[in-house]
């Protein structure tokens, strides 16, 4: 079939819509959206029953196809978490005491107990170290046993993808220099895209993380209390006496200059209760055998997450049809055409719905961490958010500059007669937004690809971030394009079906960011890294 397949499509040059439909038919797709957000799954919450529901239609999906269970013998790969809130929380700076919720946002944190600790403050810019980039926001700053300030945002002149994973590595970086916690200071430009009293309805947010076999919640960055945000009256607060003033430092950021870090003259005291329940949720597993016994210790994994955002408080259902009922959707079709190929993939592949990504991508953490099988993962494809509302003509490949899968997606895009376009939207930060991300950082090379901006999708896509993203209106009444649909799916499943059956598997480019920091014993492609 993988034959046909490429036959028919560089005879087409991507134009043959009715043989695309064929192998890939549309009303599949659009029967598995049906079910996965309909209102009564209630939004597929990590750990609900609406998506226990769904995580049971995806099995039986795998089952009806005679894909092998992968989780000990089942579907399901049972996943412990805890989930956390603040209850109450203050934070006085000088003589003034800020509320939680009102002039600052306390994040939870999975050790929930109660907190009152005081401590002085250290500015340390946007508190970034990365040599590679010549960042190092910590130097001549002593921070143990201090809270450290930080500039919300991120600094420009970096890779889009490379920002991204500084910005998740932010706290991570505060704790190894000894920090006990961390207070972001909003920009201007924050301020504006992301108003006050929006930030603050959010302050009621619960985290979650999944628990060890130790019984103990997972925590990034340990020795880290508490991270807080701050509005403009507080953050005026904390940096009266300063050397240098808060407008001043805020200057410099819109300048696009990174503002050295100094002691503030306040000292802080930060208190915060906290309430936290066990919860489980669980990832959905299956396997398909590969053919070639020189390979079988390899194998590469298709993922897309199947939670969602649950309800709003006031009963309506956010029904995630884009995000990300439409990427499972796609995936189950690839599996659909790689189950009924006649010709059996080389290496295995592992297809998996995965819990908790928007709670911060645990599902895809914890299977990163505890595999369910043994052999080696060598690639991934991940699927997210596809935005089918338009006839797609070009795609964003994250991820495939840095690794070989960059020719195998170049090829199959050409193959369907879509052109590649780079991310036009470095400040939204997707690279670390989706499953994949966690798959890099164990060292797997990994790709995730998105409908891109041609033939109109750029107006439709940012109007979906601005205005359906997470809201009740990412339904089933968008006007899906079926066929677009279709043809996303059999496009990931062309680069899945070439990564499974590749002589070599893929590698990571010499210099490449991710491949340096993450894959750092592996064999590396002699290519030039475009980051």
């Amino acid at each position: 079939m993988k034959k046909m397949l490429v036959a028919a499509a560089a005879a087409c040059l991507g134009l043959c819509q009715p043989a695309i439909a064929q192998d890939f038919d549309p009303q599949k797709f659009r029967a598995h959206l049906m079910f996965l957000a309909d209102d009564l799954l209630e939004g597929r919450d990590t750990g609900s029953r609406g998506h226990d529901i769904a995580a049971g239609y995806v099995a039986s999906q795998f089952m009806e196809l005679g894909l092998t269970p992968a989780a000990n013998g089942g579907w399901y790969q049972q996943v412990p978490l805890v989930e956390y809130g603040v209850t109450s929380g203050s934070i006085a700076i000088g003589g003034t005491r800020f509320a939680h919720g009102k002039g600052v946002a306390i994040a939870p944190d999975p050790q929930s107990g109660k907190m009152d600790m005081e401590a002085p403050v250290v500015f340390v810019g946007y508190g970034l170290t990365e040599p590679k980039y010549g960042l190092d926001d910590y130097a001549g700053l002593d921070v143990r046993g201090k809270i450290v300030a930080v500039i919300g945002d991120l600094p420009e002149g970096l890779p889009s993808d490379v920002a991204a994973h500084l910005g998740r590595e932010r706290r991570s970086m505060a704790a190894r220099a000894g920090a006990v916690g961390m207070i972001a200071i909003r920009t201007r430009a924050e301020a504006e895209r992301w108003p006050w009293e929006r930030f603050a309805a959010n302050a009621g947010r619960l985290g979650m993380t999944w628990v060890g076999p130790d019984g103990q919640p997972h925590v990034g960055a340990p020795g880290l209390r508490f991270m807080a945000t701050l509005n403009e009256a507080a953050a005026a607060a904390l940096f009266a006496g300063a050397p240098t003033s808060l407008e001043a430092v805020l200057d410099e950021v819109a300048a696009k200059r990174r503002p050295r870090g100094f002691p503030l003259q306040a000292k802080i005291q930060v208190t915060r209760e906290g309430t936290s329940k066990n919860v489980t949720s669980r990832n959905v597993v299956a396997f398909i055998p590969g053919s070639d016994p020189d390979l079988a210790d390899e194998y590469v994994a298709f993922t897309a997450h199947v939670d969602g955002v649950g309800m709003e408080k006031d009963g309506r259902v956010r029904a995630g049809a884009v995000d990300n009922a439409s990427g499972v959707a796609a995936m189950l079709e690839a599996a659909r055409a790689l189950a009924v190929s006649p010709d059996r993939p080389r290496r295995g592949v592992l297809f998996v719905a995965l819990t908790g990504e928007e709670k911060g991508l645990l599902g895809a953490q914890y299977l990163a961490r505890n595999p369910v099988r043994g052999g080696r993962m060598v690639g991934l494809v991940n699927l997210d958010t596809p935005i089918f509302l338009y006839d797609f003509v070009d795609v964003i490949a994250f991820g495939a500059e840095h690794t070989t899968l960059g020719p195998v997606v170049q090829a199959a895009a050409e193959k369907m007669g879509v052109a590649l376009i780079p991310d036009p939207l470095p400040e939204e930060g997707i690279f670390t937004r989706s499953d994949h991300y966690e798959f890099v950082r164990e060292g797997v090379p990994s790709v995730f690809l998105l409908t891109g901006f041609g033939n109109g999708g750029g107006e439709k896509f940012k109007s979906y971030l601005a205005k359906t993203y997470h809201t009740p209106e990412d339904d089933l009444n968008l006007p899906f394009d079926w066929d677009a649909a279709a043809r996303f799916s059999k496009l990931n499943y062309l680069v899945l079906r070439e990564m499974a059956d590749a002589p070599k598997a893929p590698l990571w480019y010499q210099g490449s960011y991710f491949g340096d920091s993450f894959a750092a014993g592996q064999a590396k492609a002699k290519a030039k890294a475009v980051e």
